[in-house]
């Protein structure tokens, strides 16, 4: 008698009813498996798209259908109209010009006057402003080196084939235009041409750009100098492209300046060029780990990013699992309110410090076990690591508990990469970053753009620095 393997049927033996129902029904249960394991991928991926989709900074058409019964757009009537304004007349008339009566009326009778009525309108100059400098040429009596003259309306000195150039009002504009507006190079020229008749080219667009960024370097380091002796500094970097490969645009906002570098990394190294890295002040920024490598630093994690991140989490977890960011997002409300109260007078700084350091004694016994939704886990290892980190916005007066003024700042830069793109060359990348600098630092101190752009092309070496520094 042949001896049959243990656990095998001989090949001539049938399987039994029992074997093939169960074969069966394991075959079944594995195809439902694979069939809700498709479903639940599918969910997921829906999921997370719509979440990007809430994230992504796009146009409002691409956030869903209209309402089906949208409000009537404009002010209401009645007494929640608000103050009723109106164009005031210009405090300077440059021209007069008459509206006189028709000699009759529609049907024929003759029409008499009884009033003179003002209307006003103000109106943009098209016509350009073309100047001819006769610049006078000589030579020293003593040494006989060449000598030029200047008018203080001239942007350089160049003569000969260079002898035609952009005044310095419209290079500002160019500036302006495509730096702070976010037209492109090719946009601009039409506009030039439509509205003024003044030919100009994508190129010449790029040389006006580029020779302003030479002009303001001494500016932007002095804003550099501004951000480096802040005692409280805000962080943000987003998405970028130079010569079609990615890049970053780095910010650093301050109170007194606004700083943008366009670096090919996003981590620490590209950060230092706004922020030094001994950098001693309060740093607030969203929880991007690079920043911790401040070591000096001060660092207040972005409150409302935490709190988004438990809403969110909260709009999907089930069952025990939303316990954990419920939690979390009261412990970040009550350092909101601790810093309220101490802000309003209610408290002293020293007890709303001592609410904080409750809290964040709640935040590390809360982080301490392991989790078993994943989501929670990876939230209680940030919150972990940052712990730190969350409330110097209550332990030192003057501090921000998000990192808005950051996300502001890039707004500008966020508008543009969607229009152009970024950058072709490296150069215009150290180009965007001093110019966005000096647009958004002159808007910070108030300080008019076209007329501070003119003058530092009329004369650069005249132009007291944007941000002074402590010296004078």
């Amino acid at each position: 008698m042949d001896a049959t393997p243990l656990g095998t049927n001989a090949p001539d033996r049938p399987a039994c009813p029992g074997c093939r129902d169960r074969d069966d029904r394991i075959a079944r249960l594995e195809r439902q498996l694979k069939h809700l394991q498709d479903r639940l991928a599918k969910v997921e991926a829906q999921r997370d798209a719509a979440t990007r989709a809430r994230k992504r900074q796009a146009a409002p058409f691409s956030k869903g259908p209209p309402k089906a019964d949208p409000k009537t757009p404009g002010r209401k009537p009645g007494a929640g109209y608000g103050t009723a304004a109106h164009r005031p007349p210009p405090p300077v008339i440059d021209e007069v010009l008459d509206a006189p009566l028709p000699a009759r009326c529609a049907c024929g009778g003759e029409i008499r006057p009884d009033a003179v009525e003002h209307q006003y309108q103000t109106e943009i100059p098209r016509k350009p402003i073309h100047r001819q400098f006769n610049v006078h040429v000589g030579h020293c009596a003593a040494c006989g080196k060449r000598a030029q003259g200047r008018h203080p309306l001239q942007t350089s000195d160049a003569l000969g084939c260079c002898a035609s150039q952009m005044g310095p009002d419209a290079q500002a504009a160019i500036v302006l235009l495509n730096k702070d507006a976010g037209l492109s190079h090719g946009k601009m020229t039409a506009l030039f041409g439509t509205l003024f008749g003044i030919p100009l080219t994508r190129g010449g667009a790029c040389q006006a750009m580029l020779r302003a960024a030479g002009r303001c370097r001494p500016h932007y380091d002095a804003i550099l100098g501004a951000v480096a002796r802040a005692p409280w500094v805000v962080a943000d970097e987003t998405g970028w492209r130079v010569g079609g490969r990615p890049a970053w645009v780095h910010v650093a906002v301050c109170e007194a300046a606004v700083a943008y570098t366009v670096a090919r990394g996003r981590g620490f190294e590209a950060t230092t060029r706004l922020v030094p890295a001994d950098f001693a002040g309060v740093l607030v920024h969203d929880g991007w780990r690079s920043y911790l490598l401040f070591t000096a630093a001060t660092h207040q994690t972005c409150t409302a990013h935490l709190l988004r991140r438990c809403h969110e989490m909260l709009g999907v977890a089930t069952g025990g699992a939303v316990a954990f960011p419920r939690r979390v997002a009261a412990i970040l409300r009550a350092g909101l309110a601790a810093r309220d109260e101490r802000d309003a007078g209610l408290v002293t700084p020293a007890a709303a410090i001592a609410t904080v350091d409750a809290l964040q004694a709640q935040v590390r016994s809360l982080c301490g076990p392991a989790k078993a939704n994943a989501a929670n886990d990876r939230l209680a290892a940030h919150l972990f690591l940052n712990q730190r980190h969350l409330f110097a916005h209550v332990r030192v007066a003057g501090v921000d508990a998000t990192n808005w003024r950051a996300e502001q700042a890039l707004k500008t830069p966020i508008v543009n990469r969607k229009v152009w793109g970024g950058n072709r060359t490296e150069a215009g990348a150290a180009a965007q970053g001093i110019l966005a600098s000096v647009l958004k630092t002159l808007a910070v101190r108030g300080v008019g753009v076209i007329d501070w752009l003119g003058g530092l092309f009329r004369s650069p070496a005249t132009t007291p620095l944007l941000v002074p520094r402590p010296d004078g």
